[in-house]
């Protein structure tokens, strides 16, 4: 019989104790400590799990409790220094998002794993859950067709985050389901947005994230909206999703409609655009809890000592993105563009001129 992997988490507020939860019911691994400075929140989690160890001191917990693997899920401005503290002392190390504050400070912790052979993964829950997977079949099955735009919508009323602005705390989950979805990283962003109720915090936002071949994606983000919206659209050549995250049921709805332009005309009047609208179905899909499969994926890259979907480099991807939309809104909107390294650099004014009208074009 296997040796059962010994699982610490560090940080137990809102996020923590699901990890907890969904680690204790793997049968391949068990939470061995958990650790946070409240000692009410500790309390409580070893109430409900009995043989689990709570801990204050993160340096003790990382360093003396025998654990194989830890799991950080505190506030952004600790995973770095805490995901490198756990590299350092062997530990398989699972951030939440995001992975961390800096592009930097993404670079050094995937070489630490890299050269000391620890398996490095980020939580973007959402490409573990079965409405993405089932998207990312249908679309690289090619039933959509080509892949125009995406549009996403992520509001909510709070809850708002001290250290971090709305971009960075609701759009890594679109973000991470656009890259995925099309498979290549943007050429530009451009992100605007404004802080009402806290200085300097922005609550709202507008992401634009440009593509090759003309494909642009679009991430609305706040914490002031009156209702709770999840969704997100994609737009095919042949058909287009809808994916409406707060559903119980049909979270997937796939719309036989497109339009098209008729290839040759002689006048005005035989010009027509063509309208197609055909039926709209739902695909079944299996329900299962996406923290669970990101748990059970950790647990396996650990045994099979494999990369994780969303590892390291993924994750630095994101803070790339986010870093570049902090950029843009510093400079009210204005494009910032890639190369070829994914290195974020502010465009020129004769190229954001030409980026901006290109950006709406596309828009309108």
């Amino acid at each position: 019989m296997k040796r059962q992997i010994a699982i610490g988490v560090l940080g137990c507020g809102y996020w923590g104790p699901l990890l907890v939860r969904n680690f204790e019911g793997l049968p391949d691994c068990r939470v061995k400590a958990v650790c946070d400075m409240s000692e009410a929140r500790l309390k409580h989690l070893v109430t409900l799990y009995p043989g689990v160890k709570g801990m204050t001191d993160p340096q003790q917990f990382v360093n003396g409790c025998g654990l194989d693997a830890v799991v950080i899920a505190t506030p952004v401005q600790h995973h770095y220094s805490l995901a490198k503290a756990s590299l350092l002392a062997g530990k398989h190390t699972f951030i939440e998002k995001p992975m961390a504050s800096s592009s930097e400070q993404c670079e050094e912790l995937i070489d630490i794993a890299e050269r000391n052979g620890l398996v490095l993964m980020v939580d973007h829950t959402f490409l573990y859950s079965a409405p993405v997977r089932k998207i990312v079949e249908i679309v690289q099955a090619g039933d959509l067709g080509d892949i125009r735009y995406i549009n996403s919508r992520r509001l909510n009323l709070g809850l708002f985050q001290k250290d971090i602005n709305v971009a960075w705390d609701l759009a890594p989950h679109d973000i991470s389901i656009i890259l995925h979805i099309l498979g290549e990283f943007p050429t530009a962003i451009n992100c605007q947005g404004n802080a009402h109720v806290t200085p300097q915090m922005e609550d709202v936002t507008n992401i634009s994230l440009s593509f090759p071949h003309k494909r642009f994606a679009t991430i609305q983000s706040s914490w002031l909206e009156p209702r709770k919206i999840r969704e997100m659209t994609i737009v095919g050549t042949r058909r287009m999703i809808v994916y409406d995250d707060l559903r119980t049921r049909e979270k997937i709805r796939i719309y036989d409609v497109r339009v098209e332009r008729p290839p040759h005309y002689d006048t005005f009047a035989e010009f027509q655009y063509s309208y197609h609208y055909g039926d709209s179905y739902i695909p079944h899909i299996q329900q299962e809890e996406p923290l669970k499969l990101a748990c059970q994926h950790f647990i396996d890259c650990i045994e099979t000592n494999s990369q994780p979907v969303t590892g390291g480099r993924q994750g630095l991807e994101m803070i790339r993105i986010l870093e570049a939309a902090s950029a843009s809104l510093k400079m009210n909107g204005a494009p910032v563009t890639f190369s070829g390294s994914s290195e974020a650099t502010p465009a020129s004014s004769a190229v954001k001129a030409k980026q901006i009208l290109k950006i709406e074009a596309f828009a309108g």
